[in-house]
């Protein structure tokens, strides 16, 4: 089952247009000649041919189907190799989003103070040795628990540093009035190595091994950190020059979290994320034995609801640029979170009849407004944010994100074996559908998004 991935913004009272780096008094680091800044490219020139955009695009087409091919691979080397059951399986999943949630507010000051190309491509080649050593381990006959535990959380912690660079890389590199269509362009990316990940790790591994299936994660790093490492020599000038007087580490985390508490529109968001993951990792925790069990839905059946989700998502991705614009950021926000939220009502549904066509039709909505949800909300983020405090709100967004969904799935288990699956998924719905509403109240929650929009990426006439 597909889960939300919407991410959200603060608002500070005056926002400051992101600037693509430092005074130009700061020197910049020695290194290949800058890349002219995309923000003063020609109107005229699509997207398509927008080198930087390029770059990030492709690096995330790899690198998705290397996690993905990881996701799969992991689990089955730990059964194959340690004869792993459920507990050991479950705790290997929550060792690859533990550290992401422990280490986001230490993460999000290290991106807004850093040297933003070179950490990409340190993060990304460091996955090497992470993942690497994993099969080189079981090719000795010396794979551990402890090894695969930390060769796990090394891992997960580097990817929650990479998507939390890439959330504030983006709009250093690409003008404010194409962010909309950029975004899309990532998140189909994204998608692509969703749909084309899983299918070449189950024919990796039905012809090999789990452990050199994972070669082809080390592989999608290499080529990773070599792109990023093309990408402009200006995302080496670091953004704390923008506008943040915190000069220590805990001064910039005390400034972060100031904008957190201060910002009604920050935790209103982070609460409407919440609440969809929280009822989305409910429902995902229970989908498959729900439909199996209850349904009693065939294989094919069940495949052809799992493709519904990236039907849908693929469709948003294609029609996120050109919804948000025709609603308006705001509505485009508050309709698709709704939305997304009161498509989860459709799997518990599913028991009254026709379950096949109710869920098909659930994974086609869901996929469809929550893809649309986190596209637009991530454009409205980056927009209304300042340069120096865009890491430390990516990263605050990206615990809740990640700290909810397994914590939805454990919550929805353990409740699931008392009193029934449909009345959790019930309950699961209800909790997304009432985080996703708190973006209507009040009504000018989402001002700031919409006036910022309507200044930067509405092209002004001469």
């Amino acid at each position: 089952m597909g889960s939300s991935t919407a991410e959200e913004s603060s608002v500070p009272p005056e926002p400051v247009p992101p600037k693509s780096g430092p005074p130009e008094s700061v020197p910049p680091e020695p290194g290949p000649p800058a890349t002219p800044a995309p923000a003063e490219a020609p109107e005229s020139i699509p997207l398509r041919r927008h080198r930087p955009l390029l770059l990030l695009v492709t690096e995330q087409m790899t690198s998705s189907v290397g996690r993905q091919v990881t996701a799969l691979a992991l689990p089955l080397l730990a059964i194959a190799h340690l004869h792993a059951g459920p507990l050991g399986a479950s705790a290997l999943m929550a060792m690859t989003y533990l550290p992401g949630v422990l280490l986001s507010p230490l993460i999000g000051v290290a991106v807004d103070r850093a040297r933003l190309r070179r950490m990409l491509v340190s993060v990304s080649w460091l996955q090497v040795p992470a993942i690497g050593s994993v099969p080189l381990a079981a090719a000795l006959d010396g794979l551990t628990w402890p090894h695969l535990f930390v060769a796990a959380a090394a891992s997960g912690a580097l990817n929650s540093a990479q998507g939390v660079a890439l959330q504030s890389c983006l709009p250093r590199v690409v003008p404010p009035e194409r962010l909309l269509p950029a975004n899309s362009s990532l998140t189909g990316a994204r998608t692509i190595g969703l749909i084309g990940g899983p299918a070449l790790g189950g024919i990796l591994i039905g012809l090999i091994d789990p452990a050199p299936a994972l070669l082809v994660e080390c592989a999608a790093y290499l080529v990773g950190g070599a792109l990023f490492l093309a990408l402009p020599a200006a995302l080496n000038r670091s953004a704390r020059e923008a506008g943040s007087g915190a000069r220590s580490r805990l001064e910039a985390l005390r400034e972060g979290l100031a904008v957190i508490r201060r910002e009604t529109l920050l935790r209103r968001q982070a609460l409407a994320a919440a609440g969809l993951n929280l009822g989305g990792g409910a429902g995902g925790g229970l989908f498959v034995l729900y439909a199996d069990r209850e349904l009693r839905l065939s294989p094919w059946q069940l495949g052809t609801v799992y493709a519904a989700y990236a039907v849908g998502m693929g469709t948003g991705v294609l029609v996120a640029t050109s919804v948000t614009r025709a609603l308006g950021m705001a509505r485009a926000i508050r309709l698709c979170a709704v939305g997304a939220g009161a498509a989860l009502f459709l799997i518990p549904a599913a028991s009254l009849g026709l379950s096949f066509a109710v869920l098909v039709l659930y994974q086609l909505l869901f996929g469809l407004t929550a893809t649309i949800w986190s596209i637009a909300m991530t454009t409205g983020r980056q927009l209304v944010t300042p340069a120096h405090l865009l890491g430390r709100v990516n990263a605050f967004l990206q615990a809740v994100l990640t700290a909810t969904l397994p914590v939805g799935a454990f919550v929805g288990g353990w409740l699931a074996s008392r009193v029934g699956i449909v009345p959790v998924l019930v309950g699961a719905a209800a909790v997304a559908l009432a985080g996703a509403s708190s973006l209507w109240f009040p009504r000018d929650v989402l001002a700031e998004i919409e006036r910022a929009a309507e200044r930067k990426t509405v092209p002004q006439k001469p």
